[in-house]
């Protein structure tokens, strides 16, 4: 069986030079394409020299259209209005495409569900195999501890993070909000401040930190009289991210059209 012939979207941000080298390095796959915007000053640089490594023969080109149609799929850590389009053209070439990107509204979203009625979406708020174990954790202890344990879900990203919460907090508030049998939309406090009074009962609190280089750290306190219990994910390494993704695009390949997580990869579903 042939490499799997992958693209990677925002091959010049930090994600995507990222995304370039674990696809160099990994098994299975091959790189064919690398997306910049349009007027990038990376544009028809070799994508291997753009992310440290040696010439992969690869040019970094602003027309998907074209590549997407001699790629098998396309992995996207961009912003929402990019991943939009992008998923649009993945459906057109019946290519998979894997969603890092977080922060999407509503109408995003349902863009993102009518493109997996033509290609296989794998989407995650967090690619990671010890962030998903970690949701499933959360899941499981919001089901075991009823409501006199209140949930709240701590998190830290680099200056640069443009969304918050980010989309790993709201991945693991979704699991607990799940495990309480609870809608996350009706039951979360997204800010404090001023004179709030006492927390209401039942509800999921986040707090979000930015600053530094911080790849991503994620706690789920569950606080309840005399005790709290902590759950905790500490990336050091946002190649974490791009080799979950490599392996979701790999799981992807001959799946029929749909939308799936990384739960779905991982067996956790």
């Amino acid at each position: 069986m042939s490499d799997m012939g992958l693209v990677v979207v925002g091959a010049a941000g930090r994600m995507g030079r990222t995304l370039i080298r674990i696809v160099a390095e990994s098994e299975g796959v091959r790189l064919v394409g690398a997306i910049e915007r349009e007027g990038a000053a990376e544009l028809g640089q070799d994508a291997g020299t753009l992310a440290g490594l040696p010439p992969l023969g690869v040019a970094v080109s602003d027309d998907p259209l074209t590549v997407f149609a001699r790629a098998e799929g396309v992995l996207d850590f961009t912003v929402p209005a990019a991943t939009v389009g992008f998923a649009e053209i993945a459906a057109q070439a019946r290519i998979v495409h894997v969603i890092g990107t977080t922060g999407l509204s509503a109408d995003q979203e349902a863009a993102i569900d009518a493109a997996a009625r033509h290609a296989v979406v794998v989407k995650s708020g967090n690619m990671s195999l010890g962030v998903n174990l970690l949701a499933g954790l959360v899941r499981q202890a919001a089901r075991a501890l009823d409501a006199d344990f209140d949930i709240e879900i701590l998190e830290m990203h680099h200056r640069h993070k443009i969304d918050a919460p980010s989309g790993t907090a709201l991945l693991l508030g979704q699991a607990a909000a799940e495990g309480r049998e609870i809608t996350l939309a009706d039951h979360s406090v997204r800010v404090r401040d001023g004179h709030t009074g006492a927390r209401p009962r039942g509800t999921i609190g986040f707090a979000t930190l930015r600053g530094g280089s911080v790849a991503g750290d994620h706690s789920v306190l569950f606080a309840g009289e005399g005790e709290t219990i902590t759950l905790s994910h500490h990336a050091s390494d946002r190649a974490i991210f791009a080799r979950g993704a490599v392996k979701a695009a790999r799981w992807a390949a001959g799946r029929k059209p749909g939308r799936y997580s990384m739960a779905d990869v991982l067996g956790l579903a």
